[in-house]
């Protein structure tokens, strides 16, 4: 069974990062047209730096796939490394989001469409909300993330200087 996670995890990842190379060539093609003239130059800045968004999150959810499931496999607490990984990728998306909404308010208001201005406000309220959301769930997992430290720290024996020294001397005198 391990095997097959294993296996999983890693074309999972493999995908994701397979997708992360194709965005970036997608963004670099758009800062190109940029010069090439196919592209205004806020039009091309704007759709380039948002797919470098989509990679970077992308890329995130393949590291962070690939990371989860070697913290599974050595035994060590899963918590943190979610609540890193998962407050990385949705502050991606929601900057991905913001992107995408002045993008659209960007392009209605130089094509005279004000009347479509409820779909950019609504993406960026629903980034919004998905910060908050992001803050609630790192504010519910923090006491059990401390909890859990806590409880390692008290497993694990500290060795002070003055234990080492004892155990350095019963090991010379064994009397």
């Amino acid at each position: 069974m391990n095997s097959f996670r294993f296996v999983m995890a890693t074309a999972f990842s493999v995908i994701f990062f397979v997708v992360t190379v194709i965005l970036m060539f997608s963004a670099l093609h758009q800062f190109a047209g940029v010069f090439s003239g196919s592209n205004t130059l806020t039009e091309g800045f704007i759709y380039g730096i948002n797919m470098v968004i989509v990679a970077l999150a992308t890329f995130e959810l393949g590291l962070g796939i690939n990371e989860e499931y070697r913290i599974q496999h050595s035994e060590r607490d899963v918590l943190p490394v979610l609540r890193r990984t998962v407050a990385r990728f949705v502050s991606i998306v929601c900057v991905a989001l913001v992107l995408e909404g002045l993008l659209m308010v960007i392009k209605y208001s130089q094509l005279d469409m004000a009347g479509n201005l409820y779909y950019p406000v609504a993406i960026v309220v629903s980034a919004a909300f998905m910060l908050a959301a992001l803050g609630v769930f790192l504010n519910l997992t923090r006491d059990s993330t401390q909890g859990m430290r806590t409880l390692q720290q008290q497993e694990e024996p500290i060795h002070t200087s003055a234990d080492n020294r004892d155990e350095a001397m019963t090991a010379e005198n064994p009397a």
